[in-house]
């Protein structure tokens, strides 16, 4: 009122009834002005954006300080919120935690439906907190006859058999009789049953469910109570989880429809809460308001627990499952899954054949991915050299190849010289060439010549072939593949090298892909081949431009509901996507195989995380060499850890098992079997296994030894030595 003062609480609750009114309308003037003077006056939002725009340009330069007392801007603004909240708790604090816990559940009803939590509460939750609400776990059993007594009073009407069930051993035997005989109890007839009842409810059950009292009862007891129903029905509520009416009947032997009516009239009343709860149930259920807060409780601290990151074990036996090495397909849809799911990493061109493949296809033979070649399903692309006879290579399915293939520097091919180029532009304008034109189109001279630039543009990635022979023949020198037991099918009749066979073809990007639909594909790829993708895949797959190429898309994907953002795998970066599948998979490998599973990966493997998004591990010798992601180099996980590194040659290793059982744990038998299978696997000829040194010491003497000798090795000198019979 004008010229008169108000009280403080008196201004405010108008303030608060006035904007309860005002924000029913989205464009209520003083909501309006209130945005503007915000926006605009307060915050002054244009001149921030103009700020933040000078940062990313690089015009603005940002210096962190640490002041021990705030600077001016900061002072102003902690006064302004010690002045707005100054009188915030004025209300009493009973009014406050209502204000706090309670939901009003018919309006959130009218929001996001009924109350359809059967997809949200745990049932593990649920019959935790009923069984408690029961007094059924050993600490909270009776221990005395009153303590008897205070049980029938909390849980209500109880056989003799479901009272000794909720009491120490004994005890209900003793403390019933004396109870009885006090009058402090009485066994009445309820559903058909003979139930031990409180005194003090006796008058209740009479009224509810007829039972004949028996004489000798106080009088002040058996008065008539306000609502019996209703006293029983909440005290069911308060010792149950979420239950529908045919239960309640049943235990009461009442009808159905007067114990539905009953429900209805506590739920009206707030007494109940009613909707679909116990995951699985059907139809209408009820629920007491405590029991209810207590589940959601217990089930919220479940999926806490559940959304927690995984440790590197249950990263390792993700990657297993994910890749399919526990159990690997066979035949080409196999093979072809494989390379979908590979397509674009660079491997090693030795190692393609030899350990990735057929790590993921049982069976394996090199006609399979002919075949798939021949049939332009597949296409590969080299990557970069690696020494004289290896490089890296990426396979693709030929569709995806236009969206997948990484953009290629122009002045590529300028570099690799002037018969390169020449090689380049007749492949352009021909397309698919055999040798021999492509010498002539190079201007001839010695084939050799001809063979090196085509091979320096084949590791650039501009020129691939039709066949893998080419390539097997790069890696393989001529005088190895003359030696005694191999026999080619066939003796060529031509004057040219095997690394220079079949038909070779030009690879053209595609004219108006733009960097962001590279990176779209690619990043969808990704999500596919590893299931999670951290900034960490992106730096060992040498993804051009990185991470930072990604995040936009993977961000934009999270947006749309196509992926998930959140901390998955402990130790990897804070930026972590997966497909809502792969979570799911990744959670549910917490817990290891009852019996230990081992897998044998190249070290360089696509699927192995050692070495790239987890570290090696500490290996227990003093003088253990460390391990590297080496052509050659092999690695054993025992259910997702690493258990070995197995150096090129086979006969040096590094174990690491777990540190409390060394010699005789699972994780060592597991390995040393593994070991002894992949010299079985091994070809006719290179079977057997010597191991010289394992974690810097002699192999004899390691801790580890003895499981190997248990596995079939034998001590040979300072090594150990597996003999395998030829058959």
């Amino acid at each position: 009122r004008a010229g008169a003062r108000a009280p403080l609480w008196q201004t405010r609750k108008r303030a608060a009834d006035l904007l309860a009114v005002a924000a029913r309308y989205g464009s209520f003037p003083i909501l309006l002005e209130t945005y503007r003077e915000c926006l605009r006056d307060v915050f002054d939002v244009p001149a921030l954006v103009t700020v933040l725009g000078e940062i990313r340009s690089r015009t603005r330069r940002v210096v962190t300080i640490d002041s021990r007392t705030p600077s001016p801007f900061t002072a102003a603004l902690l006064f302004g919120y010690v002045a707005n909240y100054l009188y915030d708790g004025d209300a009493p604090l009973a009014e406050r935690r209502a204000q706090a816990l309670s939901v009003d559940t018919a309006q959130l009803a009218e929001l996001i439906g009924a109350t359809e939590l059967r997809d949200l509460l745990d049932p593990a939750a649920i019959e935790a907190v009923e069984a408690e609400r029961q007094h059924l776990p050993a600490r909270f059993h009776a221990r005395s006859a009153d303590a008897v007594h205070d049980l029938l009073l909390r849980v209500g009407d109880l056989t003799r058999e479901a009272l000794d069930a909720r009491a120490e051993s004994g005890v209900a035997k003793v403390a019933v009789p004396s109870l009885l005989a006090a009058r402090r109890i009485v066994e009445l007839p309820i559903g058909g049953e003979r139930r031990l009842v409180a005194v003090e409810d006796a008058g209740r059950y009479r009224d509810v469910v007829g039972a004949p009292l028996p004489p000798g009862l106080p009088a002040a007891l058996l008065e008539p109570v306000a609502d019996p129903m209703g006293d029983l029905l909440r005290r069911y509520a308060r010792t149950h989880g979420p239950f529908t009416v045919s239960p309640v009947a049943r235990r009461f032997g009442l009808g159905p429809a007067v114990v539905e009516a009953a429900l209805v009239h506590l739920t009206a009343t707030g007494r109940l809460v009613e909707g679909a709860f116990r995951p699985g149930g059907q139809g209408r259920e009820w629920c007491d308001a405590d029991v209810l807060r207590a589940v959601r409780h217990r089930s919220l601290a479940r999926l806490r627990q559940a959304v927690e990151p995984v440790d590197a074990g249950a990263l390792g036996r993700f990657i297993v499952g994910w890749h399919g090495l526990a159990a690997p397909r066979r035949g080409l849809d196999a093979l072809l899954d494989v390379i979908e799911q590979l397509q674009g990493v660079p491997v090693a061109a030795s190692l393609l054949e030899q350990e990735i493949l057929p790590a993921r296809v049982a069976g394996y033979e090199p006609a399979q991915l002919d075949t798939l070649l021949a049939a332009g399903e597949v296409t590969w692309v080299g990557v970069e050299p690696l020494g004289d006879r290896d490089g890296r290579l990426a396979l693709y399915l030929t569709d995806h190849l236009p969206h997948l293939l990484p953009p290629v520097p122009d002045a590529a091919a300028d570099a690799a010289g002037e018969r390169a180029a020449r090689i380049l532009a007749h492949l352009v304008s021909h397309g698919a060439t055999f040798f021999a034109p492509l010498h002539e189109a190079a201007g001839g001279g010695y084939p050799q010549e001809t063979v090196d630039a085509l091979w320096t543009l084949v590791w650039q990635g501009r020129v691939t072939n039709d066949t893998l022979q080419a390539l097997r023949g790069f890696l393989r020198p001529p005088a190895r593949a003359r030696k005694a037991g191999r026999v080619a099918p066939f003796r060529s009749r031509r004057l040219l090298p095997a690394s220079a066979e079949g038909r070779w073809t030009a690879i053209v990007a595609p004219a108006g892909r733009t960097t962001t639909a590279w990176a779209t594909a690619m990043a969808q790829q990704l999500l596919a081949r590893h299931g999670v993708v951290t900034r960490e895949v992106a730096q060992v797959e040498s993804l051009p431009g990185g991470f930072s190429t990604l995040y936009p898309v993977l961000r934009r994907l999270e947006e749309a509901g196509r992926v998930r953002r959140g901390y998955f795998v402990a130790g990897l970066g804070a930026a972590q996507f997966a497909q809502p599948g792969a979570v799911d998979l990744l959670r549910a490998s917490r817990d290891a195989a009852e019996a230990p599973q081992a897998v044998t990966l190249a070290a360089a493997d696509p699927a192995s995380p050692f070495g790239t998004l987890l570290p090696w591990p500490t290996w227990t010798g003093e003088t253990a060499r460390g391990a590297s992601r080496s052509v050659g180099a092999r690695v054993v996980l025992v259910d997702g850890h690493l258990a070995a590194w197995i150096a090129r040659g086979n006969r040096v290793l590094l174990v690491s098992l777990p540190a409390e059982d060394p010699d005789r744990g699972r994780a060592g038998r597991a390995l040393a079997a593994e070991i002894v299978a992949l010299a079985h696997r091994a070809p006719e000829g290179q079977r057997g296994w010597l191991i010289e040194e394992i974690n810097g010491l002699p192999a004899s003497r390691a801790p580890e030894a003895e499981c190997f000798i248990d596995a079939g090795f034998t001590a040979t000198g300072g090594a150990l030595q597996l003999r395998v019979p030829h058959r």
